[in-house]
């Protein structure tokens, strides 16, 4: 299951893939707009020390073919070959950025994204929209950055100034005019499988030469079918990775490709049942919204996997309800159940008591004290957190009171969530008490509890959230407050007067949480106050 990031988020890439071949997709589009999409090998000084390392169309490869670009292809507008292990050592940072080719600026692109495939698998992607930029010519997608091991960060930072500024950021120099690459340096071509069934991997070299290891993305090698013609290129042919199928329905087998559907790709949507409409689609241009902590519409949040056209039968009326299983450790069954598979991940999982509501398998529930201490900062903050520790092999399903329930995922940041509005967790979260600047607040609301590491946090609220981005002038009601980025400063701001409190008739909303923080900075409040 690939991992969803959002600026700023960074991870170790052994965390995300035990290989180091990768392919690099790169998806950006607008109307009217040419993009140049092209990778920046930089050194210890995030330099363009040797101008051999700027890949893009009239360099496709770096000396040793550590770095090769590879073209459109698997629906990416560009593509890459990055083999981390083969990166020298005056390498320490790979730059992929997109530069607009004539008029234009990055507010008018669309939904895009950069993503990371290891082994024909999705391991990581990050998705942005023009919303996110204004009058820039140019932006910095993502990075390899070398600190200690190979990490990769989603940066999404804007530039000002085309191709020709972003390379003399990076310290070079922009000729003339740059000679076209020979025909024989051209990039590898990438296919897709001859078999629909073939898992996508690198293929043999095309033309003889002394027997080597076929490179592949993790997936066991297809004998090569016989070349129906020369062959063009000198580097290998790779196939490239195809989209994720979507799981067949439950209880039945797998579909097969329809004919003239192309393999990897979804099939046409099935038409509504006899006497009903079809689904309203949403206005042109908009994705269907996805509530905070959902899956997103590939997986609609509250329809488990799997459910077939309406039929006659008990079957048919029960096959709705089916149990949701995604070959995820937290699965979302509808809005107000939630599932946790204690077998992945191999760690246990500290949930509120009494929020089990079913299990399966070998399952032990535990009380999970928090000792003489925490229990005096619970009782004095109020963030006291009654938990149990659920261990063994087996899946719990976990509610309460009909809540809606958010998995959050945690990659090394943090999230403030008060203690009131936690149902579960991964007992690898490390948790604390913290106070909220400023005076009292009615109520007692004067802590919260920050959540950080690499896990994941049930939320549940009152109804569907929304989510905001903190701005020098966001406030919130302390009752609706569900949670906020832990990089957040949360000040209490009282607009209390004696005349307005004196005398009956007043707001009642004398007392709120300000909100300050850089961009990328969030608030979540729920349609509630408690």
């Amino acid at each position: 299951m690939a991992r969803e990031f959002q600026r700023g988020h960074k991870a170790k890439v052994s965390d995300l893939t035990s290989g180091t071949d990768l392919y690099v997709g790169v998806q950006i589009a607008g109307p009217g707009l040419t993009f140049d999409i092209s990778c920046f090998g930089l050194d210890a000084d995030e330099q363009l020390s040797d101008d051999r390392y700027f890949i893009f169309f009239n360099q496709p490869k770096s000396p040793e073919e550590s770095i090769q670009l590879l073209g459109a292809q698997a629906g990416d507008t560009e593509s890459f070959r990055v083999t981390l292990d083969r990166i020298p050592a005056n390498i320490h940072k790979l730059s992929f950025t997109a530069t607009l080719d004539g008029a234009g600026q990055m507010s008018q692109v669309g939904p895009g994204y950069i993503r990371i495939v290891a082994g024909g698998e999705e391991v990581v992607k990050y998705a942005f929209t023009g919303s996110e930029f204004t009058t820039e010519r140019a932006v910095m997608l993502g990075d390899f950055y070398l600190k200690d091991v190979w990490r990769f960060a989603a940066v999404g930072q804007g530039f000002d100034g085309g191709l020709d500024a972003l390379l003399k950021n990076f310290g070079g120099e922009v000729a003339e005019e740059a000679p076209a690459a020979p025909s024989q340096d051209a990039p590898p071509a990438f296919a897709p499988p001859s078999q629909a069934s073939a898992p996508p991997a690198f293929g043999a070299p095309a033309a003889p030469q002394a027997p080597q290891p076929a490179p592949a993305f993790g997936a066991p090698s297809a004998p090569a079918p016989a070349p129906q013609q020369p062959p063009v290129h000198a580097a290998p042919t790779i196939a490239a990775p195809m989209a994720p199928q979507a799981p067949a329905p439950y209880g039945q087998p797998p579909q097969q490709p329809q004919f003239g559907q192309i393999p990897g790709q979804g099939a046409p949507p099935a038409a509504p049942p006899y006497g009903q409409q079809p689904p309203a689609a949403p206005p042109y241009g908009q994705q269907p919204p996805v509530p905070f902590g959902q899956q997103p519409p590939s997986l609609p949040h509250g329809v488990p996997q799997g459910v077939p056209a309406t039929g006659a039968g008990l079957q048919a009326a029960l096959q709705p309800y089916k149990e949701a299983a995604t070959g995820q450790r937290w699965t979302s069954q509808n809005q107000q159940l939630m599932r946790v598979d204690l077998t992945m991940g191999g760690m246990p999982v500290l949930a509120r008591q009494g929020s089990m509501v079913m299990y399966q398998g070998k399952v032990d529930f535990g009380y999970k004290g928090a000792g003489f201490a925490g229990r005096m900062v619970g009782n004095a903050t109020g963030q006291e957190m009654q938990l149990m520790r659920c261990t063994g092999r087996g899946q719990v399903f976990l509610a309460e009171e009909g809540a809606h329930l958010h998995p959050i995922e945690l990659q090394g940041d943090g999230i403030c969530v008060s203690a009131e509005n936690v149902l579960a967790f991964d007992e690898s979260l490390q948790y604390e008490v913290r106070r909220i600047e400023g005076h009292g607040i009615p109520g007692g609301a004067l802590f919260t509890m920050q959540f950080q590491g690499t896990g994941t946090v049930v939320v549940k609220t009152h109804g569907v959230p929304v989510v905001l981005p903190v701005t020098p002038t966001t406030f919130a009601d302390c009752n609706a407050v569900v949670a906020w980025s832990s990089a957040s400063q949360v000040i209490v701001s009282s607009q209390v007067r004696l005349r307005r409190n004196a005398y009956p008739g007043h707001s009642g909303e004398t007392v709120n949480l300000q909100f300050r923080g850089a961009p990328g900075n969030f608030v979540v409040v729920q349609p509630y106050e408690v």
